[in-house]
C-alpha cells in the first residue's frame, strides 16, 4: 500500500478521518497498487464503523495508466497545472468573444505546452516506476487538449481523480487557422433599440470596450503562460 496513504490514515486517527483526502491520495497511487490500497482503506473504515466512508472508498475505480499519470502531473506540479488551467480559460474566452488576435497568440503556445506537459507526466510516471507506452503518452496529451478546450474536462482533471483519459467533443483550430476561423464567424446582429436614444448610445459605447477587454485578458494570459 502507498506510504502516503498509510501516513495520512495514521495521522487522522479515529476522531478525524478525511475520506476525501484519502481518496485524493488513493488516486495518486500507481494503478498496480490501487486495488490493494482501496480494499485496505475500505476495510479499515468499515472496522471503525464508518460505513458510508467504506462505501465511498470501495466505489473508487482504478485509473488507467494514462489517467493516473495525468492525476500525478496535477498533484506534483500544482503551479504549472494552475497556469495550464488559466490558459484553457483564456482560450475558451477568446474563442467565445471572437478575439482573433488573442486566440492566435494563445493557440501558438498550446501545442508546445501540451507536448511539454505530456513529457513531464511521462517523466513523473517513470520516476514512480511506471513507463508510459506511446499510446499512453498520446492519451495524456489527449487529456490535456481536452482540458484546454472544454470546461467540463478541465473540472474533472482539476479534481485529480481521473479514471480514464479524456477526449474533447470539439477542439480549437491551431495557429493562424484559429484566427482565420474566428475571423470568418459573422458578428452578432445588432439588437433593435427599445425606446430611448440614450440606451442605444450606451450599447455603442459598451461594444468596443468589451472587445478591448477580451483582447487584454487573452494577451495577459498568453504572456503569463509563455513566461514560465
Amino acid at each position: 500500500m502507498d506510504l502516503m496513504i498509510m501516513q495520512r490514515k495514521d495521522a487522522r486517527g479515529s476522531g478525524g478521518h478525511d475520506v476525501e483526502g484519502l481518496l485524493d491520495e488513493l488516486y495518486a497511487t500507481p494503478p498496480s497498487d490501487f486495488v490493494a490500497g482501496r480494499e485496505e482503506l475500505a476495510a479499515g473504515a468499515k472496522a471503525d464503523g464508518r460505513v458510508e466512508d467504506a462505501r465511498l472508498i470501495h466505489a473508487a475505480r482504478r485509473p488507467t495508466l494514462a489517467a493516473w499519470a495525468a492525476n500525478l502531473l496535477l498533484r506534483s506540479q500544482p503551479a504549472e497545472s494552475q497556469r495550464f488551467l488559466a490558459l484553457g480559460r483564456a482560450l475558451r474566452e477568446a474563442y467565445r468573444n471572437l478575439d482573433a488576435d488573442g486566440l492566435k497568440e494563445l493557440s501558438d503556445q498550446r501545442s508546445s505546452i501540451v507536448s511539454a506537459l505530456s513529457r513531464q507526466a511521462a517523466a513523473l510516471a517513470r520516476e514512480a516506476g511506471h513507463r508510459l507506452s506511446g499510446p499512453a503518452q498520446q492519451e495524456v496529451a489527449s487529456t490535456l487538449r481536452a482540458v484546454l478546450a472544454d470546461q467540463g474536462a478541465a473540472d474533472r482533471w482539476a479534481a485529480g481523480r481521473l479514471e480514464s483519459a479524456l477526449t474533447s467533443p470539439a477542439d480549437f483550430p491551431s495557429g493562424t487557422a484559429a484566427a482565420a476561423d474566428v475571423a470568418k464567424k459573422p458578428a452578432r446582429a445588432p439588437t433593435a433599440p427599445r425606446s430611448s436614444r440614450a440606451g442605444g448610445e450606451g450599447r455603442t459605447r459598451r461594444g468596443p470596450q468589451g472587445r478591448h477587454d477580451g483582447r487584454s485578458a487573452a494577451s495577459q494570459a498568453a504572456r503569463r503562460t509563455g513566461g514560465r
